[in-house]
């Protein structure tokens, strides 16, 4: 069963060109609730761990440096399906080929600046939630 829960991370550079309630408005047009948000800055150790799986992979590094550069806003996004849905309204890893309508297409500037990171599956949703969110910061 899928679960109703899923993390997602408004990255820097949508935080920078302004983007972020344009994002968000998206968001909660396609239904979702917002379970629990902030806006912080990762540290490049912070960023290193929330990456970890990726270590090795010629993306990692130039992710942690993008990811640790400026201020992020990560919300917990609540709706049936909800990893499925957001994924589905993210888009495309790259912004070029990313559907027209979804938030990488509108808002991404590359594969690396592509706006918006949207939890992979419900196990990883559930992790990335923890990492950022405690017990009482969830609603």
């Amino acid at each position: 069963m899928a679960a109703n829960q899923t993390l997602t991370i408004i990255k820097p550079h949508a935080l920078r060109d302004n983007n972020a309630g344009a994002i968000l408005a998206v968001l909660n047009k396609a239904g979702f609730r917002i379970a629990g948000m902030k806006m912080t800055r990762l540290t490049r150790d912070q960023t290193e761990n929330f990456y970890n799986e990726h270590r090795g992979k010629y993306f990692y590094p130039p992710l942690v440096d993008m990811m640790s550069e400026g201020p992020i806003i990560v919300a917990i996004l609540e709706k049936e399906n909800a990893v499925t849905d957001l994924r589905r309204i993210v888009g495309s890893t790259d912004p070029a080929k990313a559907d027209p309508g979804t938030i990488r297409r509108m808002f991404g500037l590359s594969m690396r600046e592509n706006a918006i990171h949207a939890s992979d599956g419900d196990q990883n949703a559930l992790r990335e939630i923890g990492f950022f969110f405690s017990e009482t910061e969830r609603y």
